[in-house]
């Protein structure tokens, strides 16, 4: 009985919904005639879907870009979680000024990042100029705009993953790492054997929830790039996104969401698998 109110407000707000969408994406559903034409497909959408190259490169687009700044932000989020484990004031205050890029609103950061990176007057290019860089439109640039946006994620969310990374750190007591130094074990030697077994089932789910933040990015790459220059930086959900709500296409776009999500469960069933088996070797 407590948890009904919560499973009315589930169903309302999303399985209702939910099943709705997964109704269209098998009709040809319109949305500038959505009484006169539509009929039942099948699994024409999904035919389709899967025929779009399109549809391919935004895959490519974000597994790109979901491997490279997860990658990176388990990294150096890890290395600065390391580097703020001491207790100390100074300590502190590094750690708050390090959340700063991680309180800014996607779009705020995206648009600030555009501004920055412009070609005429981005303060990036301007700043470069001085050791003889040339002015470079990063976001104009077919070969290097992803790679800007991915900078950009980094650049945000790092911080996020060093705080989770470094709850975890500090959960460690500090009596087994003074044993380890006392038995002549050198830093890296107790990170590698001691802090990160330890700390891994943390990291694994945090990689598994930037991991899904990665491929559900829209409004950085929205507010950035809008998926261009040509089709460079066109995620997933800025395909769906284009798909549904520019051409008027519900029947595919919710198709396509569908694949979407399903491709988001088995990746949190593995992430969730793998962090199990780490626990069970934990002890």
């Amino acid at each position: 009985m407590f948890l009904l109110p919560v499973f009315l407000i589930l169903a309302v707000a999303a399985l209702i919904p939910l099943a709705y969408g997964f109704g269209l994406s098998f009709t040809n559903y319109q949305l500038t005639n959505p009484d006169v034409h539509t009929k039942f497909i099948g699994l024409g959408n999904y035919v389709e879907l899967f025929k779009s190259q399109l549809f391919q490169q935004s895959v490519r687009n974000n597994v790109i870009f979901a491997l490279l700044s997860v990658s990176m932000e388990l990294i150096a989020g890890t290395f600065l979680a390391m580097l703020l484990a001491n207790e100390d004031r100074l300590t502190r205050v590094v750690t708050t000024i390090v959340l700063l890029p991680m309180v800014i609103a996607p779009v705020a950061s995206g648009t600030l990042w555009r501004m920055m990176l412009d070609r005429t007057y981005g303060v990036i290019n301007y700043l470069l100029g001085f050791v003889g860089v040339p002015a470079t439109g990063y976001l104009a640039n077919y070969k290097i705009a992803i790679y800007a946006i991915i900078f950009v994620d980094f650049w945000q969310y790092t911080p996020y993953v060093a705080i989770l990374v470094l709850s975890s750190i500090k959960a460690i007591p500090r009596s087994f790492i003074d044993s380890a130094l006392v038995d002549g074990a050198n830093l890296w030697k107790i990170f590698r054997s001691m802090i990160l077994p330890i700390i891994s089932p943390v990291v694994i789910i945090v990689a598994m929830i930037r991991f899904i933040d990665a491929f559900k990015v829209f409004d950085t790459v929205y507010v950035m790039t809008q998926g261009g220059p040509g089709n460079a930086t066109l995620m997933l959900p800025n395909y769906i996104y284009q798909q549904g709500i520019q051409f008027f296409k519900v029947g595919y776009s919710s198709a396509t969401a569908f694949v979407f999500i399903l491709v988001m469960f088995l990746l949190s069933f593995i992430f969730i698998r793998l962090r199990t088996r780490q626990l069970r070797k934990l002890g």
